[in-house]
């Protein structure tokens, strides 16, 4: 006859190395990019009012390019999916994001992203706004202070 505690310490087993295996699964299912309540610059994130607007797009910028000074009006996910884009942030500094970086951008403060690579930038872009609000908006460059 087999033992029960025997079948109990199986069936324990199976369970655990199911349980384990989709702890495992998971893992591979879900990576998180970046966890935060902050703007590159420590920015407290603040969603607009008013209808959501989710706009998810693929951001294409050619070797030498850039993006004009503009800022965010709504915050900002943004994933770098090929190449590398150095970001004037003005008198808060200069960032460089490279493949496989996640960042929460700037809301209301001037930017301009430049790609001084070879290869064209791409980023995945994911604009939390709402409706009648634009992701973003063109401003004259800040004066830079003398050094």
């Amino acid at each position: 006859m087999f033992p029960f505690k025997t079948l109990l310490s199986a069936v324990g087993l199976l369970l655990f190395a199911d349980l384990a295996t989709a702890d495992e699964n998971n893992k591979k299912l879900f990576t998180p990019l970046l966890e935060s309540g902050q703007t590159i610059i420590g920015e407290p994130i603040a969603y607009p009012t008013g209808t959501p607007k989710i706009t998810g797009a693929i951001v294409f910028l050619a070797p030498g390019k850039e993006t004009g000074w503009h800022i965010h009006s709504v915050p900002l996910f943004a994933y770098v999916l090929q190449g590398e884009l150095t970001v004037d942030y003005g008198e808060k500094g200069v960032k460089v994001y490279k493949a496989g970086d996640a960042f929460l951008e700037v809301m209301n403060w001037p930017l301009n992203g430049v790609n001084k690579e070879t290869v064209p930038a791409l980023i995945l872009a994911v604009f939390m706004g709402a409706e009648g609000i634009p992701p973003l908006l063109p401003v004259p460059a800040p004066a830079r202070k003398p050094q």
